[in-house]
Parts: C-alpha cells; structure tokens; sequence
C-alpha cells in the first residue's frame, strides 16, 4: 500500500492497515447491532426496553466482532444471535422466575427444543433457540456435532440452576458456595457455549476436529471471564443479590491473583493448539484479552 511515493514510513503504513482492520470489524459490529435491534423486537417478552438497550447491544456485538474479526457478516450475525439468546436467558432466570417450578418448566423447554423436539415452544426463550437451532440446521456439520452443542447448552443451564439455588439458599440464611466450587460452576457465564455454537456455524472444521482440547481450554476461559466481570459488577450485584466472588470471602488483590493464576494456565492450554487451529486458539485468547480491557471501564448491563 502506497509503496514507491516515499512520504509515509512504515510505522505510518502499519498504522493505516492496522486501523482499516479494526474499521472493518466496528462495522461489523455496527451491521450486528442493527440485527440485534431487530431480533429483540421479535421477542418483545425477552427483551424489555428498559434492560436490554443500544449499549447492551452495542457491547455484545463489539466484544464478539474483536473477538473473531475474521468473520464474515453471516457468522458475525449468528455469533450475536447466541450471546443475546444468553443474555436474555440470564435475565429470565435471575429476574423473571418466581419459583423452582418455574425455573425448570423454563429451563426444560430450552432442553427440548435443543434435543430436536419438534413441538410448539412453550416460551419465547425456546422459540428463540429453536430459530437458532435452525440456523444450525442449515450446516452439514451440524448433525455430528449436535449432541456436543445439546452438552454445552445443558452444562449452562444447570449452571443457571445451580446459582439460582445458591441465590435461593442464602437469601433464607443458607451458606454461600466456595471460591472453588465457584469457579467450578463457570459455565454459567455460557463462554463455552457461546464458542462451540460460533464453531460449528462457521464450520472451522480444525476447530471442529479439535473440539474437546478447545471445550478444556475454553472452561479455564470462561473462569477468567466470570472473575473479571464480577470485578466489574460488584457494586450492582451487591444491590440485586447476584452472586459475586468478592462475597465469598476474597478480597479484590486475592481476585487479582486468581486472575493472573488462570490465565497463565489458559496460555499453557492454548499454546499446543495454535498450530492445529489456530484461529480458534486466537478466537480463546482475544476473549480474555478484549474482556481484560472491557472490564475495566464498564459492563455490559451498564447504562441500560
């Protein structure tokens, strides 16, 4: 680019190509937000206006768009879709559910439509899955890879479950989880469903052949990203009842440490699959470095 003129250096080159990358991915964040906009106006039960606004949208779609800016337009879109479906499916469970009952009636309809059930969706969170699955549905992949999908959505809403019970039980006076078995219920944040789902629409077939090292990897991910955001969100969840690890006995400095511990363990992970797949190594990585960055200014139901 621009080679021969001999009035820019190649620092400033770098620069232009540099920053025309990262305008390439805002505007695909940009396009996804527009879609975003349009799918929760498709569900209006799912995403009440005064929870789910631009910023929300906004943040979604440029965490993921940094996250895997080798995306076309279409795998952007989908990659979106799952993290909104997450999203609204955290504010039902936390927010919307009054009862045990009501929660497993919920949560059981996501399971059945995931199994392939070809029955009406009981809920708007179902319907919305079901439209998810579809798009899957339209991948080749897709029907080997269907129970691993089925797998990862299931270990996010028992997850869900797990903390609602764990909400449940303090708030009538009952213990807290520990740090590690905190951590260990991870998968509440849905990282890992969130990957597989974007790996198998997008059909990186290396990431596909190497799914159980990348899921391994993706679970140590995945903590990090839970530790970071309750760094964030603590002064909220103090006043919602969310749980939150500083409320578990440990301080910011020991959260800090954990932090750095689990990432150092994530590199090790991840570094045998750069070869292999090394998009999706980079997609693993560029999580925890956008979330490091993102967290220290805001959060994503901030300003909603």
């Amino acid at each position: 680019m621009f080679a021969g003129k001999g009035v820019m250096s190649p620092i400033q080159i770098d620069e232009i190509e540099t920053t025309a990358d990262q305008g390439r991915t805002v505007g695909l964040a940009l396009a996804c937000q527009r879609d975003l906009t349009n799918q929760a106006a498709r569900y209006p039960g799912l995403f009440p206006a005064d929870r789910f606004g631009p910023s929300l949208f906004a943040g979604l779609c440029l965490a993921n768009a940094f996250g895997a800016p080798w995306s076309t337009a279409d795998q952007l879109r989908f990659l979106t879709r799952v993290a909104l479906w997450v999203f609204a499916a955290d504010w039902q469970v936390d927010d919307v559910t009054r009862s045990r009952a009501d929660l497993d009636d919920l949560l059981s309809s996501c399971l059945r439509t995931a199994s392939g059930d070809d029955g009406i969706p009981a809920t708007q969170l179902a319907e919305f899955l079901a439209d998810i699955a579809r798009d899957l549905n339209s991948v080749p992949e897709f029907s080997g890879m269907r129970a691993i999908w089925s797998e990862s959505l299931a270990r996010f809403l028992v997850a869900m479950t797990r903390e609602w019970e764990w909400r449940a039980s303090a708030s009538e006076g009952g213990p807290l989880p520990g740090v590690p078995e905190y951590l260990a219920n991870a998968d509440s944040t849905a990282a890992s469903f969130v990957n597989v789902s974007y790996w198998i629409y997008s059909r990186d077939m290396q990431a596909i052949e190497h799914i159980g090292a990348l899921t391994t990897a993706g679970a140590l991910v995945q903590q990090v990203l839970r530790l970071l955001n309750d760094l964030a969100s603590y002064e909220r969840d103090l006043v919602s009842g969310d749980l939150n690890v500083l409320t578990l006995g440990i301080g910011h400095a020991e959260v800090t440490e954990l932090i750095t511990g689990l990432v150092a363990r994530c590199r090790e992970q991840i570094e045998p699959l750069k070869g292999p797949c090394p998009r999706a190594a980079a997609y693993l990585e560029r999580q925890i470095g956008f979330s490091a960055g993102f967290y220290r200014l805001t959060d994503y139901w901030s300003g909603q």
